[in-house]
């Protein structure tokens, strides 16, 4: 560590401010106009955005002195697993129950910390978003593995150790939209992003799921597919799982070129 920041940091940690501000992106319901308001809560160590939101949920008085409505957002498991606390902390999109308010005020260097809700979705209500496009994506891109129960099938197909845990880094997805809302490519151009090119490079890799694997690489080729990925590499930089999503673009991409060439063979 930088001995220059090592020292800001502990001299941040040692005086911090009396109190913290919010300023919080509301919108009253989905297509009304946002706005903005603050509130101002007294400074404690080790509190997190989400526990935050809940203290001025309590008394929803802004600094103004407004009484106003409570807050609205999305929040679950609180262990960063769920994926659905996710909203943008100070022009950053991420986890709001592992963001925690100290991280925030060293790397502003302020008192302030803002929240507002991801861009790339529908806007339903103050910090709360509609992603359900992200599981429609998922739908397109055939990502699960088709199992006929009505018998029993026994021990499942056996897996090299190598495969299994490159597997497991893209099963960590927690379908959060963090990818999708770094991306320039997402939301402004008809695009169906990183997550769910990395989902169908999670079930083409399993022995029973490559039966589909046609399937996975034909819900990417269309114009909204893997073509329209411009390489901008935010997505890796912001996933909170540290999923290799730009690998899975590469080879994903990779795929579709040798099937398109050579899959007339396997017919």
């Amino acid at each position: 560590m930088n001995p220059a920041n090592s020292h800001h940091e502990k001299k941040r940690l040692e005086n911090p401010p009396k109190s913290i501000k919010f300023k919080i992106q509301r919108r009253e319901k989905e297509g009304a106009n946002a706005y903005w308001e603050t509130f101002e809560l007294p400074y404690r160590r080790n509190l997190n955005v989400i526990s935050a939101l809940m203290d001025i949920r309590k008394n929803p008085v802004t600094v103004e002195g407004k009484q106003t409505t409570p807050p609205v957002w999305d929040m679950s498991c609180l262990e960063q697993v769920c994926g659905i606390c996710t909203m943008v902390i100070d022009g950053r999109v991420r986890q709001s129950c592992s963001a925690l308010i100290d991280d925030i005020l060293l790397e502003s260097g302020g008192d302030t910390v803002s929240l507002a809700p991801m861009s790339k979705f529908p806007n339903i209500r103050d910090l709360k978003v509609d992603r359900s496009q992200m599981f429609e994506h998922l739908k397109q891109v055939h990502a699960w593995i088709e199992l006929d129960g009505t018998y029993d099938l026994g021990p499942g197909p056996a897996i090299s150790n190598e495969t299994a845990q490159e597997r497991y880094a893209y099963s960590r997805c927690m379908t959060c939209g963090c990818c999708l809302e770094a991306c320039p490519q997402y939301g402004d151009d008809n695009y169906i992003g990183p997550q769910a090119i990395a989902q169908a490079k999670l079930f083409n890799m399993h022995p029973v799921g490559k039966t589909n694997t046609e399937d996975r690489l034909n819900g990417l080729m269309g114009d909204d597919g893997i073509t329209a990925c411009g390489n901008a590499q935010n997505c890796v930089q912001v996933c909170p799982m540290s999923i290799p999503l730009t690998r899975a673009i590469y080879e994903t991409n990779r795929d579709i070129t040798v099937n398109a060439l050579f899959g007339w063979l396997k017919k």
